[in-house]
């Protein structure tokens, strides 16, 4: 086990942790944040993996796949919580 798997088996419980629970929890805006930040904790994850196995190519390709879509998908969550027009 190299210095890079030890990070990453740190981010999972002290960083992915708080962020799920944020995204369950809680208020529509505080579940959004939750949900935003686990996809870029995800996204820094994968790279952990990447360098501690020694796999560019597979978490990598992943990583920039995520890193492309979690920001639309928040954008897509937005736009379910804001209000309908005419709506008070």
């Amino acid at each position: 086990m190299n210095a890079w798997l030890v990070a990453a088996a740190v981010l999972i419980p002290g960083g992915l942790a708080p962020c799920v629970w944020a995204a369950c929890r809680g208020p529509a805006v505080r579940r959004l944040v939750g949900a935003n930040l686990a996809s870029v904790l995800t996204c820094v994850l994968f790279l952990l993996l990447a360098q501690g196995f020694g796999r560019s190519s597979s978490y990598t390709d992943l990583a920039l796949v995520l890193a492309v879509l979690g920001p639309v998908g928040t954008l897509v969550f937005t736009r379910l919580l804001a209000p309908e027009p005419g709506e008070g």
